[in-house]
Order: structure tokens, then sequence, then C-alpha cells
């Protein structure tokens, strides 16, 4: 719907929520001048004559201190607002001269929208793309007098508007790489639109405002150990907080109002396209979910970073449409120039791009070294695969060498004392007389068989030195406690008794090595990281305590932690005794392969054993294979 004199609705309802907040920014300026044009009131009484008298002089002087106090408070206040930097998305800052056709194709956009080029590009490892205000305040000169009601400055052309920095463009690089050209500059036509709405002065006034507001709650919340300085950061943190309760409402009806108008602006800029590119996004965004969770993230954990993320989703989302009967449908949009044509170096900027997703996904270091090195996709399957499985066989059999478990499992070879698949077998079934572990609401205390170890006891006589457990697995920040906590007790509620305590001896083992690890890799680096010249995550965005920023998965149960390592334990008895290979599957990350071809119906077998404590589904699985459990295996 178009509005007065060719301006959207959506800018003037915008534009009136605008000024709204700024009403409200001028209401906290008269509060804070109140008491000095009180006390101005009074001195100019006292001088002339009218308000004199003992009690006019004290009160003049409270007055006056007061106004002076509320003055200095308020100018404070303003000063942190006004200085504070607003948080920023990290991304990696695309330069004009390594992507003169994509900074071209975005220009192009604008001036067929009508509305100011962005200032600069940047990329994100995200699905998303949208409008990010990154010029810090500065003053300029004063706005050309209108009437406030005028509207022709949400209509008229942008450059005849004020000179204020137009915000960055931030593209989520699987679009870069999984659309083509054409569907790219539908899906950015609406998000650069938005730069028209956003080159208002008032709009612009009132979003500096939200972020300064914003920036310093931030500095409130900051910790600080001296008394008078929390007093000031308490002061400004309660300022700060009640004008963003009085700007909420009206914030939220701005930026609704930006993002109609943009959407209206942008109807007549590849229409039809659009809602094919709207396909690609939902498409792209499950690819690259699925590819962090299943792939990257089992390579984040032994030290390495896949270096080719955006090729790896590309090729996740193919194999994801040949799975599902869709290859037909992709074909002729696939024959198309791909978007990542735009760059002049696709590698670098996805090496930077990968760098950057570990580091936020994950708290990764912010520069390569040799416990934190990329890794190629070829090398994948030996580098991180194999090593991953065999890491974590070895795990098992330390916390079953720490639970006292003999090594010469039955059926041992004599005189063979490695580890084997067969120790984890016999330990985990589970004798006739042994019951599963009672759930945390059983009115009994024990745990099934009274000759089974006891889980508790026995997974705390190897935690440490002390006796006393580290901290769970993925909460190392938690206090120690001597009993699990409910959720982990409903997690292995319905486990044996010897499952349940070896799921609890692998998470204390995992706590411990995370905790060992992790001071290593919240270092800030000294300058902006990057594989490549002019091509790295920003360095001046990086806080190494608040990684990881956005954490794919919560921490693993001890039930997830004690499956994954069986199942690594039988892939190695099956790459050592049966000829298997590790492989890489694109959606379900890493996969065992037998003669080329991926294993299947593991996860159930080893489910029962954990569960149940039948190994019969999995000895018969494995037989079929042809793995043998009673020979050792290698580990790292």
């Amino acid at each position: 719907m178009t509005g007065i004199g060719g301006v959207e609705m959506g800018a003037l309802a915008a534009r009136t929520r605008a000024l709204a907040v700024l009403r409200v920014r001028s209401r906290a300026v008269a509060v804070a001048l109140l008491p000095a044009a009180a006390a101005v009131i009074l001195l100019v009484g006292g001088s002339t004559g009218h308000l004199v008298g003992g009690g006019w002089d004290v009160l003049r002087r409270v007055v006056s201190v007061l106004a002076l106090c509320v003055l200095l408070a308020a100018a404070g206040v303003a000063l942190v607002v006004a200085r504070s930097r607003p948080a920023v998305t990290p991304t990696v800052t695309v330069a004009e001269e390594s992507a003169p056709d994509l900074y071209r194709m975005v220009r192009d956009l604008a001036d067929r929208l009508d509305v100011p080029a962005p200032s600069a590009i940047a990329l994100t490892p995200d699905c998303d793309s949208w409008l990010e205000e990154r010029a810090h305040p500065h003053p300029g000169p004063p706005p050309v007098d209108r009437h406030d009601d005028d509207l022709s400055g949400l209509g008229e052309p942008a450059r005849r508007r004020g000179a204020a920095a137009a915000p960055v463009l931030v593209i989520g690089s699987p679009f870069l790489w999984w659309m083509r050209v054409g569907e790219l500059r539908a899906v950015l036509a609406p998000v650069v639109a938005g730069t028209g709405p956003s080159a208002h002065p008032d709009i612009a006034a009132a979003r500096r405002f939200i972020r300064g507001l914003d920036a310093a709650v931030a500095v409130a919340s900051a910790d600080r150990r001296d008394p008078l300085s929390r007093v000031a950061c308490a002061g400004l943190g309660w300022v700060s907080r009640l004008l963003l309760r009085g700007c909420r409402e009206h914030a939220t009806g701005m930026e609704r109002g930006v993002a109609a108008a943009a959407a209206e602006r942008a109807q007549a800029v590849d229409y039809g396209l659009r809602i094919v590119a709207q396909e690609q996004v939902g498409l792209a965004y499950a690819g690259w979910d699925r590819l962090l969770t299943r792939v990257a993230l089992p390579a984040w954990r032994m030290g390495r970073w896949p270096s080719r993320l955006d090729v790896g989703v590309v090729a996740a989302l193919t194999e994801l449409s040949r799975r599902d009967r869709l290859a037909e449908g992709f074909a002729s949009r696939l024959g198309e120039r791909p978007a990542c044509d735009l760059l002049e170096e696709p590698g670098t900027m996805d090496e930077a791009v990968s760098l950057l997703a570990a580091r936020l996904f994950h708290g990764g270091p912010a520069e390569t070294g040799p416990d934190w090195s990329p890794v190629g996709w070829g090398e994948y399957p030996e580098e991180v695969v194999d090593r991953t499985w065999r890491t974590d066989a070895a795990r098992l059999h330390r916390v079953l060498d720490t639970l006292g478990v003999r090594r010469a499992a039955g059926g041992t070879a004599p005189g063979t004392d490695g580890p084997t698949l067969a120790r984890v077998l016999d330990h985990l079934t589970t004798p006739d007389a042994e019951t599963p572990v009672p759930s945390p609401t059983d009115p009994h205390t024990g745990y099934g068989d009274p000759g089974a170890p006891d889980p508790g006891a026995g997974a705390q006589a190897g935690y440490d030195d002390r006796g006393a457990p580290p901290p769970r697995y993925g909460n190392h920040d938690a206090p120690d406690h001597d009993a699990p906590d409910d959720e982990d007790e409903d997690d292995l509620a319905g486990t044996t008794a010897r499952g349940a305590a070896l799921a609890a001896g692998l998470s204390a083992q995992l706590a411990r090595e995370e905790a060992q690890a992790r001071p290593g890799g919240a270092g800030v680096p000294s300058s902006p990281p990057g594989p490549g010249a002019g091509a790295g995550p920003d360095a001046a965005l990086w806080d190494g305590r608040a990684l990881p920023l956005l954490p794919l998965q919560p921490p693993r149960t001890g039930r997830e932690i004690l499956t994954a390592h069986i199942t690594a334990m039988v892939c190695c008895a099956a790459m050592d005794t049966a000829g298997a290979a590790p492989g890489l599957d694109w959606l379900d990350g890493p996969s065992l392969l037998v003669d080329g071809a991926r294993t299947a119906d593991l996860a159930p077998s080893v489910l029962s054993l954990v569960e149940t404590g039948d190994p019969g589904p999995l000895r018969a699985w494995m037989a079929d294979l042809g793995i043998r459990p009673e020979k050792p295996v290698r580990l790292v």
C-alpha cells in the first residue's frame, strides 16, 4: 500500500515511532534539567530580593547541590550512552577490491530501488542477511529546518538526504555458495531496500539512542570490584534500563515499519524470482545446520576446523536433493552462475568464514596452531573420523581401567592384554540376576545386582586424587556435588548399573580434558586473524570470555556419551579386524564404510547394549560383517 506522495506507509509509521523514541529522550533530558531550573529560580529570587530569609537560603543551597549532582549524573549517563560501542555481529569484511562484481550488483540493486547503497559488505556464517549500523555517531551539521509534519524526507532520493553513513550489508555465506546470482539479488532486494528508511534523520537518531542505551546496559553489567564503580554502574544500569523500557514498544514498531517499507519498495524488483529464491533459503538453512552439527562439530572437538564449510554445504544440499529425489528440479539452476563467482578469491573467503564459524559456534582459538589447524574435506575421514573414534575408544578403556575392569576379557586369546571390544561387551553384558537402574522416583535405592559395583562409588574412585568428582561434562563452572543431578539421573534411568557407572566415568574424564584445554582457546589475537590478506574476522569484535556465542548443541548426556564411545570402539574393531574404513557422509557426519558402502543398523544394536545390557543384536551385527571383538585394536 502506498502512502502520501509515493511514500510507503511503513516508512510513515516508522518515522512516527522514531519521534516517539526521541520524545522519551527529550523527557529524560527535561527531568535531568528540572532541579537546575528550580535552583536558577531560587538564585534569581534571592538576588532580586524576593526570596529572602534563612529558610530560603537553606533551600537554595540544598536545591543547588541537588541540581549539581543530578546534572553531573545526567552528564555521565549521557557520555556513556554517546560513547559506548554497541554490540556488533562478528563478521568477515569483504573488501571492494576482493569482490568488485558483488559490490557492483549491490549498488545496481540500490539504484533500482532508489535507496542509498550499503557502505560495505560483510559475510557471516549464518543463513540470514541484514543491515547493521556500525558507524560511530559523530556530530555533524544540523539538519535543514523543516516543519515537524513535513514528510518529504522519506520519499526524496537518498543522495539528497543527510550525510549519515549507510549501514553495512551482512550476507550469510551459505547463500553465496548455494544460490545463483539472480536468486541472491532477489533475496537481497528487501534487505538493501531497508537503507532508504534507515537514512531518515529521525529514524537514524532513534536507532543511535537505542543502541547507546543497550551499550550502556552492557557497560553497567561488567564486573567491577571497586565499591564506587559498582555504585555508579548500578545507577547507570537503572537509568538505562528505565529508558529502554520506555522505548521498547516504540522501537519495535519502528523496526516493523522499516521492514514493511523495505518489503513494499522491493516488490518492484525480481518479485517472481524472490518466491523461488525463498525456497532455497529454507533449503540452505537445513543443509547448513546439518553440516555444522553432524560434520563440523566432531572436527572442532578434535582440534581441527574444516576450512571449506561453504563448499561442504553445497555438497550436503546436493546430497539432500539426491536423497529426496529433487535432483531433476535442481539440475537447471545448478547450470547457472553461482553467486560465489562474484568473489575474486572464494576459497580465501570460505576459509575465513569457516574459522569464524568455529570461533562462534565452538569457541575455538582465533588463530591456527598445533592444536587448532585446518582440515580439508579429502583429509577429513583420516584426520577427523579415524582419530575421533580411536580417541574415544582409548578414553573408554582408560575409564574401564579406573573402574578396575580386567584387561583379558572372556574369549581373548591367551597372552593378549591389549584393548579389545570383547572387554567392553563382557563388562556391559547384564547377568540374569541384574536389573536395570531404577528411576529417581523408585523408593528402592539399590542398583540391581548386589554383586555389581556401585556406579557412584566406582566412578568417584577414579575421578581424581582427592576423591572428589570434577565438574560435570559441559558445565565446568558449576560447583562439585557428590550426587548426580536429577536431569542426569533421569537420563540414566533404565540403563544398567555398569552402564551408569561407565557413563559417569566417561563424563568426568571428558570434563577434565575440556577443562585442561579451555585456557588455551580463549585468547584474543593481537592482530586481525585470517587465512588471507584482507579476509578474516574483525579483531575488534572479539571477546574471548563470551565464546562460544552460539553453541550448536546442549551438553551431551551421560547416555549419549556412553553410546558414542561404544560406537567408536565398534568402528575401531571393524577397521582393524574386518577391513572397514572411515568415511564422511555430508548429512550424517562420520560413517563406517565396508567394501565402499556405508553400514547401517549399528545404532539400534549399540542402544540395546547400553539400555538393557543385551549384546545379542550387536554380536549378530558384527558376525555378519566379520568383525572379531576379541582382537586388540589400535588406539591413539
